[in-house]
């Protein structure tokens, strides 16, 4: 069974993430920040991850620690959920239109985390979500994920549908690598022999 349960508690925020691989995009997410429970339930749709987040944060300043923190402990559930990696397919990648937005994204299972971030936003908010937590949020996951995951923006003017089409994608990308090739079940995909 490929789960984890993550709880991280800072004086911040408190999170608890509840996380399956292997899913069929049930979810149950609270964080406070109703633009990022949006994000998350169409990540675990779009992912077929079974999930269920929620957090107490200090909301009050404004959405940033709850928007880090959810990223890193998801980073952390998807980590821990992986294990050794035997199996996975490691590599994963979508093309994702939103609109007249399209968005691309790889990922990499490396066990090396890593952002390269290129989304141009062109508003500072939608709605009360800061449009500069995308990065914050997708920095956090990756760094604690241990992948390396690549978005690019190539094309789109709308700050909604860049943002969920960053999501979508990036969901579709890591349900392709975390995905089992049958081929290679029990093998861990990487000449050093651990990832």
């Amino acid at each position: 069974m490929r789960q984890a349960e993550i709880r991280r508690t800072t004086g911040e925020t408190d999170i608890t993430v509840r996380l399956d691989l292997d899913g069929t995009g049930k979810n149950e997410i609270h964080t406070g920040v109703g633009f990022l429970d949006h994000m998350l339930e169409l990540f675990s749709r779009h992912g077929r991850f079974d999930l269920a987040v929620t957090c107490v944060g200090d909301i009050r300043v404004d959405d940033h620690h709850s928007t880090e923190d959810i990223g890193i402990a998801l980073g952390q559930a998807f980590d821990r959920a992986l294990g050794d990696k035997k199996g996975i397919r490691r590599y994963g990648s979508m093309i994702l239109p939103m609109d007249e937005s399209l968005i691309l994204s790889a990922v990499d299972l490396s066990g090396r985390g890593l952002l390269a971030y290129g989304l141009q936003i062109p508003t500072a908010k939608v709605g009360t979500f800061d449009t500069e937590l995308a990065e914050e949020f997708f920095e956090a996951f990756a760094r604690n994920a241990r992948c390396t995951l690549h978005l690019r923006q190539l094309s789109g003017k709308n700050s909604h549908h860049i943002i969920e089409g960053a999501f979508k994608s990036v969901a579709r990308s890591l349900r392709e690598a975390v995905s089992i090739d049958p081929a290679c079940a029990g093998e861990i995909p990487s000449t050093k022999g651990v990832l």
